[in-house]
């Protein structure tokens, strides 16, 4: 079942061509560090050249390692996810493995068949940023496989995980607005089917507690998806209210950039009528206008530091693999 070669050319042509031993091209298919980076180039080249392919299936069957990586992510279309997937693929590819972004939709069934390529060893590892929901699925129906939470994480799961401090995070975001005078602070929030949308309420309604303020319940607004219209809609929503919020804490800055363009659309100004205040710091936050205050979260090293944790989960399965969380930032633009 050797190694196939489509074009008619075979690893012996491809070791001739670039001038090394068949040894070396086959160290430098299987990814090993012990080749040097101008040798490792010059095979490559003669690879590219003769149209060489690997079989990958006759490689795992005696390596018996995919050298895949899974990235299970909610919604491939928020710069947030993006942003994290490079610093994951930067990662796994300095490592010699290739990574397979899935995109769930948050949905169990389509979560169910990347479980298999897992189970079935069509692949190494898993990093999951899913909710609570599928995370908890995977636990119990993976038991020992290998995989890692990252931004969404809860400890008690005993899987590794690496995000930030949500509650925390937000009650920073909350005491700024406080800080410049608002005092109907309303949120905009996802689903509480995630944690981290749930502690980011707890650290809104701490930060309102402790100004001696209690928040009305019509200022909290659930919204189904991240995106830009849903933001639109939960500003057109809240500016209907008799009395009205004088802030907004969205958490994401898709959500707050959608209330901006929602608040505008109702002739209201920002930050002189309504400030508003985001969550991530994706890189159009500091494009809109009015520039848009945020939380900044370390996306790149939040993707670099999970795949690292999963990679030292699969180089030694029975370490114990800790949770990390990275600091987040109060960046403050004109939007508050």
């Amino acid at each position: 079942m050797g190694d196939a070669a489509p074009s008619g050319h075979s690893i012996a042509d491809v070791a001739e061509q670039a001038g090394v031993s068949v040894a070396t091209v086959s160290r430098v298919l299987n990814g090993h560090s012990n080749v040097r980076p101008a040798t490792r180039d010059r095979v490559l080249a003669a690879i590219d050249a003769s149209g060489y392919r690997v079989n990958e299936l006759a490689r795992n069957l005696r390596t018996a390692e995919s050298r895949l990586l899974l990235t299970m992510v909610p919604d491939v279309g928020n710069p947030f996810y993006a942003e994290i997937v490079r610093g994951i693929d930067s990662v796994a590819r300095q490592h010699g493995y290739f990574m397979l972004l899935c995109d769930t939709g948050a949905d169990p069934g389509r979560e169910r068949s990347y479980f298999d390529l897992l189970r079935r060893r069509r692949a190494d590892g898993a990093i999951c940023l899913d909710p609570a929901a599928v995370q908890q699925a995977l636990a119990e129906e993976s038991g020992a496989l290998p995989w890692v939470a990252c931004c969404e994480f809860d400890p008690a799961v005993g899987v590794p995980y690496v995000g930030i401090d949500n509650y925390r995070a937000a009650y920073d975001a909350v005491r700024h607005l406080l800080a410049r005078g608002r005092r109907r602070i309303a949120l905009v929030n996802s689903g509480d089917s995630y944690l981290y949308a749930r502690q980011r309420e707890e650290g809104y309604a701490a930060a309102l507690r402790e100004a001696g303020i209690t928040p009305d319940p019509r200022w909290r607004v659930g919204v189904a998806s991240l995106d830009y219209a849903a933001g639109g809609a939960a500003a057109a929503a809240l500016m209907q209210l008799p009395e009205s919020p004088d802030a907004v804490f969205a958490v994401s800055d898709t959500l707050a950039i959608g209330v901006i363009a929602g608040l505008r659309a109702m002739g209201r100004r920002v930050p002189d009528d309504v400030a508003v205040v985001g969550f991530d710091d994706i890189s159009l936050a500091a494009q809109v206008d009015p520039p848009l205050t945020t939380i900044a979260q370390p996306m790149r090293e939040l993707g670099e530091t999970a795949a690292r944790l999963l990679l030292q989960r699969l180089a030694n399965p029975l370490a114990n693999v800790p949770g990390v969380l990275l600091p987040h930032r109060l960046v403050v633009r004109r939007s508050a």
